[in-house]
């Protein structure tokens, strides 16, 4: 059987607090019961379960651009917000960047657990879900990016996104599905060869 960890981006709370003004906060927290649900069948099949968030420096590199500075490292900004369940046997890798694998030692991790494929959730589709899935090809595992468990500033930057990757070269090595449809692979693939469909 494919072993299987699910990696969780950017859910902290400096992007659920009303008052900051993102317009992906709506869209963040709707997006939170499909990734709990998610957690759930993780756990359940004793699966590894990795949240990676921004951790910046205020006078990080990135907001010499029109990004101001947010999810600051060691802030109550940027842990993870309470509404998902994570629990203390879960791995939690702060980030400097977009990507869950640039400076956290992630692809170390994954190695030493026999990790072959990554399912990704979180925010944005379009920025740290989409490179931490590019990412993971970059360094030989496969991908898929959980479509139900995963938002963009906009619904239209969220689909519009998943459209572009929907059918590419990569396949099956990178795919879209639901986190249903990814669950009913993993369970496809762990039944004997006798009892997958013909």
């Amino acid at each position: 059987m494919e072993k299987v960890a699910l990696v969780i981006i950017d859910m902290v709370k400096d992007y659920f607090v009303e008052e900051n003004g993102y317009p992906i906060t709506p869209l963040a927290r709707a997006i939170i019961p499909a990734i709990n649900q998610s957690i759930a069948y993780f756990r359940e099949k004793d699966l590894p379960i990795i949240f990676s968030t921004d951790a910046f420096n205020e006078d990080d590199f990135i907001f010499k651009s029109r990004m101001h500075p947010h999810a600051l490292s060691g802030t109550a900004g940027a842990e993870v917000v309470e509404d998902l369940d994570m629990q203390a046997a879960d791995l939690w890798l702060p980030k400097p960047r977009f990507s869950a694998f640039f400076g956290t030692g992630l692809e170390e991790i994954l190695r030493a657990q026999e990790v072959s494929l990554i399912a990704v959730a979180g925010i944005a589709t379009n920025f740290c879900v989409l490179t931490t899935a590019l990412d993971a090809i970059c360094h030989d595992f496969k991908a898929v990016i959980l479509e139900d468990c995963t938002a963009a500033f906009s619904p239209e930057i969220h689909n519009q996104t998943l459209a572009a990757y929907r059918r590419n070269p990569l396949y099956p090595l990178f795919q879209i599905m639901t986190a249903v449809e990814l669950q009913k692979m993993l369970q496809a693939r762990s039944l004997p060869d006798y009892l997958l469909p013909a």
